[in-house]
């Protein structure tokens, strides 16, 4: 029987990845052709983000084509599986110049059963490589698939677009119905496709000129439909995120080398956090004594279960369990949240986006250490007596139009001519109501 014969494309870009000496972490079969490196890409694109006078929401805008997708995907689900499969299927059929990439494991267990190439890296150097390729992030789960997939870019200040299917337990980060795919990527990638010659055949595609016909079968020029227009692009909610560093007695910062994830690290620059850092006494029976400092002043010394700073992203996470109030995500704001305060006089506290906060665990403690989590990961080195945690508001936007920072959360567009400026309310007031049940009557 004939050997299938491989296409030019494919096999430049597969031919220099068998050099490539992590390949062996892989399948010895022949299917290891269809398991790329990530290096191997072109560099990412950085997107603009335009500001406009009808909502608060940000219009997202590439350059040229986006090219590589990153997608991430719920843990121990094979119904999620499935639909990774259908997703990734779809995409690399209908936009021909886009490269899928996937965490190894993932990558792993799925890419013989595909008939196209993915791309991955080991683990210790999956988050840098993303840094440098991934145009944009799409995730396939619930709110903690979309805590993983920001933790991946946590020392990356331009984090791609993240577009999220809710397909986990709760979901309320999670703007998209999986069913909404087709549309839902199409609207992330065909924005910045404008009404000129590199998109004019996409409102009519019997009639394309010469040059267009040259281009071939990629790019915007390849999508058949409508174009969207300059000003039609996919909406972005701009998350913001905290910058977290630890510091020794002495000042220095403190390096955290192992943790739960990889991806994490507090070193002399911080990380940066989507929902929240916790310090918690964990299982230590006495009760934790911090040192509060705001703006650089002594606020308190709390005698707590633990301590909560959050994003608004966070407010309805742990903070909204503790007693914390609930913070829409475009106001600029960070929640201070005891947790089982000793004094009940010490309330939750919203201070202004700017402030920064210090908690120093106080000499007082009899306990040996407290327990550290960013973003739901417990790091491996907790804080002793006299450490520091310092928490700094990211600083996103540098200008008009310059956008720079957050986490660019593609929100699903309001369809059947209902008001331009409940766009960026929409999805968050179903959340409480449809998955939080706010205010839910008795009886129902």
């Amino acid at each position: 029987m004939m050997k299938p014969v491989m296409s030019r494309a494919i096999s430049q870009r597969i031919e220099p990845l068998l050099r490539l000496p992590w390949r062996r972490n892989f399948s010895a079969s022949s299917r290891q052709y269809e398991l790329g490196d990530i290096e191997s890409l072109p560099s990412r694109l950085i997107p603009s983000y335009q500001e406009s006078n009808e909502n608060d929401l940000l219009s997202l805008q590439w350059p040229t084509p986006l090219r590589n997708v990153f997608v991430v995907k719920k843990d121990c689900a094979p119904e999620v599986t499935e639909s990774l499969i259908e997703f990734i299927s779809h995409t690399a059929s209908t936009y021909p110049n886009i490269a899928v990439i996937l965490e190894p494991k993932v990558a792993e267990e799925i890419h013989s059963s595909l008939p196209f190439p993915v791309y991955s890296a080991p683990l210790d150097r999956l988050s840098p490589a993303l840094h440098k390729k991934v145009d944009l992030s799409v995730t396939l789960g619930g709110d903690g698939t979309i805590l993983h997939a920001s933790s991946l870019f946590a020392t990356c200040v331009n984090v791609p677009p993240m577009l999220s299917f809710s397909m986990g337990t709760l979901g309320f980060l999670g703007e998209w119905k999986f069913a909404e795919y087709k549309r839902a990527f199409r609207e992330v990638y065909m924005s910045g496709a404008g009404v000129g010659d590199r998109a004019s055949v996409l409102g009519n595609p019997q009639s394309s000129s010469a040059e267009e016909q040259l281009e071939g079968t990629t790019g915007w020029s390849s999508v058949r439909g409508k174009s969207m227009g300059v000003n039609r692009g996919a909406r972005i909610l701009m998350r913001n995120r905290l910058k977290v560093g630890l510091f020794a007695p002495d000042g220095n910062p403190v390096g955290v080398d192992k943790c739960s994830e990889p991806s994490q690290g507090v070193g002399s620059e911080g990380l940066y956090v989507m929902n929240e850092l916790l310090l918690h006494r964990g299982k230590e029976p006495h009760l934790a004594i911090v040192d509060v400092y705001v703006g650089g002043r002594f606020l308190t010394e709390a005698v707590a279960d633990g301590i909560i700073i959050s994003t608004p992203t966070g407010s309805t996470a742990y903070s909204l369990s503790s007693g914390g109030s609930i913070v829409h995500p475009l106001v600029p704001a960070v929640l201070l949240t005891p947790i089982c305060a000793r004094s009940l006089s010490f309330r939750p506290l919203v201070l202004p986006a700017s402030t920064s906060i210090t908690l120093r665990l106080s000499e007082k403690n009899r306990g040996r250490e407290l327990e550290v989590s960013i973003d739901g990961v417990n790091m491996t080195q907790g804080m002793t007596a006299g450490m520091e945690a310092r928490v700094w508001n990211e600083e996103m936007r540098h200008g008009k139009n310059e956008w720079q920072g957050g986490v660019p959360c593609v929100m699903r567009r309001i369809m059947g001519g209902e008001a331009h400026d409940s766009e960026a309310h929409d999805g968050w007031v179903g959340g409480l109501n449809g998955l939080l049940k706010f205010n839910y009557p008795f009886g129902e």
